[in-house]
């Protein structure tokens, strides 16, 4: 009798701190919104056929040129995924295993020896820049999770083509 009561309060007692844990991190999102600004697309003049004939940087002074998936090679896309993020299908905006081990070769060797980063985590990076410490990864990690919980992949991996720097003033 003793031990059913014992097992029951420890059941309802991890049932209240779940029931917690998820409104907090429920209000936390609410708090902590995601930083989706638009970006500032640069113009570009077509003609008749939507062929470019000249292009203009943004306001920023930036060249940049929004796509969609549809518009990039698939052979493109998946060179990116499997050689930034091969389960970037599969997790949920955070892998686990990347991170303890990109971890545990930073502590044995003592330098940055690979990234644990996903694609996802880096567009959490991009839009939310942050200072290379603990606390800027727990940050990326947990921007990584709302990015996951309110976009799709299609989505996230839009915004991984449009956003990262490719050197000097072109974007995207």
């Amino acid at each position: 009798m003793r031990i059913a009561r014992l097992i029951r309060s420890r059941w309802l007692w991890l049932a209240g701190a779940l029931l917690v844990s998820g409104g907090l991190i429920v209000v936390a999102d609410r708090v902590w919104p995601l930083p989706l600004k638009e970006v500032n697309p640069a113009r570009v003049v077509v003609d008749e056929q939507g062929v470019p004939l000249w292009r203009f940087a943004d306001s920023e002074g930036i060249w940049r040129y929004p796509v969609t998936i549809e518009e990039v090679s698939p052979r493109y896309l998946e060179a990116l995924i499997q050689y930034e993020d091969r389960w970037f299908w599969d997790h949920p905006g955070v892998n686990p295993l990347s991170v303890l081990r990109a971890a545990w070769q930073d502590l044995t060797s003592g330098r940055v020896v690979s990234g644990g980063s996903t694609l996802t985590m880096q567009v959490a990076r991009l839009l939310d820049p942050h200072p290379r410490t603990f606390g800027g990864k727990i940050r990326q990690l947990w921007r990584a999770m709302q990015l996951e919980w309110h976009l799709s992949k299609r989505e996230i991996l839009t915004l991984y083509l449009n956003r990262p720097p490719f050197g000097g003033t072109l974007q995207g």
